[in-house]
């Protein structure tokens, strides 16, 4: 039987993040127990072919091998770093790769998503509440994107605090390639977290699965501009279904790049913040 470390490091592997069906198992049957299944016939050949093969051609030890050479944690859920927040998911994650000060997966989060073509009202914004909740001792998490998630993390690095970036791809890969000094710059005092394996690159879906982490590992979201159709809405509603407060910037009745923000505000989906104040008062800090 596989020692717990070796197990969720070829599952981790294997299996795609936010598997309802695989995080069941999981939790019901154990990491281990699971590998056994998978290696000895107990799941459907077929159907999952692809994951057996792979449990059957690459070890623990490699899996293993190639995250330390990122100069990275393998953290899961019986690790002390595991954050527990993760926990409050449908489908927490098997294992989470780390990089920079893991401690701050458990410190208080304030999630600031957004478009990928904020305007310049959305920037300033993003880097003035970045940086008001870094004078609180808070840190910003966000997804390393460009736009509004790039503006988070500057806004938090030039106030001289902390963030957190969690990524579509694997810890070695910059991506998008234009952030590499802007992850540079975030390792030298933050994090940077993947659910994915070293040199495994973004696909659409990745960024789905990738949000839900941003929501659960964040005490509260803030929306600043985002489209009607946004991955940053789908954030929001990840932390709305963890009971995690969610807050949104209104912008001109006219701007596009606002118009995901008051459909939230009009769903009453999120509480419509105008300052640091606000925010502070809402959630009580």
């Amino acid at each position: 039987m596989s020692t717990e470390i070796e197990a969720r490091a070829r599952l981790f592997d294997a299996i795609e993040g936010g598997s309802p069906f695989w995080t069941r198992e999981i939790i019901e049957r154990g990491a281990a127990p699971v590998v056994e299944r998978l290696t000895s016939g107990g799941y459907d050949p077929v159907k999952f072919e692809r994951i057996i093969t792979r449990m059957r051609t690459i070890s623990a030890e490699q899996i293993l091998e190639s995250i330390g050479a990122t100069d990275s944690h393998f953290i899961y859920p019986t690790t002390d770093e595991w954050p527990d927040s993760l926990l409050d998911l449908v489908c927490p994650p098997i294992a989470l790769i780390v990089r920079g000060d893991i401690s701050l997966l458990k410190s208080s989060q304030l999630a600031i998503v957004g478009t990928r073509n904020p305007t310049h009202y959305g920037v300033r914004v993003a880097q003035d509440f970045a940086a008001g909740f870094v004078d609180r001792s808070w840190t910003i998490t966000s997804g390393g994107a460009y736009g509004i998630d790039a503006a988070a993390h500057k806004g938090a690095l030039i106030a001289e605090g902390f963030t957190i970036a969690v990524l579509a791809a694997g810890i070695d890969i910059n991506y998008p390639a234009g952030h590499a000094r802007l992850f540079a710059e975030i390792l030298e005092s933050g994090a940077i977290v993947t659910e994915v394996m070293p040199g495994v690159s973004a696909i659409p879906s990745r960024f789905l699965t990738r949000n839900r982490l941003i929501a659960a590992l964040s005490n509260a979201t803030l929306v600043v501009e985002a489209a009607f159709r946004s991955g940053s809405l789908r954030t929001a509603r990840d932390a709305a279904e963890l009971l995690r407060p969610v807050m949104a910037i209104p912008g001109p009745i006219n701007s596009p790049t606002s118009e995901g923000c008051h459909r939230l505000i009009g769903e009453r989906a999120a509480e419509i913040v105008t300052s640091v104040g606000d925010a502070v008062e809402f959630l009580s800090i």
